[in-house]
């Protein structure tokens, strides 16, 4: 999927979609990732935080305030922001396309 929208990336710079070079694919990337699906550090040994099962509900654990629930209008507009990305990003794909066609 990387490849892909690397290649896209490529063609609406201007340049063959094979030609794409690594600042497009470091781009696509980013756009795949993006900044809040950053890959996060693993724990050193992954069964560090496993409780066992003949421990008491006492045992481990503390109380901890509740969080007002978050603003639903805030997820709703993140959702528009990024489809209204992904619409911008569709057309100059396609301006591009079109714009090598004619040529």
């Amino acid at each position: 999927m990387v490849e892909r929208r690397a290649k896209e990336v490529a063609v609406i710079n201007g340049r063959l979609a094979d030609e794409f070079t690594e600042e497009d694919w470091i781009q696509a990337k980013y756009e795949m990732l993006g900044a809040e699906d950053a890959p996060e550090e693993q724990e050193e040994e992954p069964t560090a935080s496993i409780i066992q099962w003949d421990e008491g509900p006492d045992a481990a654990g503390h109380h901890v305030e509740n969080n007002p629930v978050s603003d639903e209008q805030t997820v709703a507009e993140r959702l528009v922001q990024e489809g209204l990305e992904e619409a911008n990003h569709d057309q100059m794909l396609k301006g591009a396309q079109e714009e090598k066609n004619q040529s």
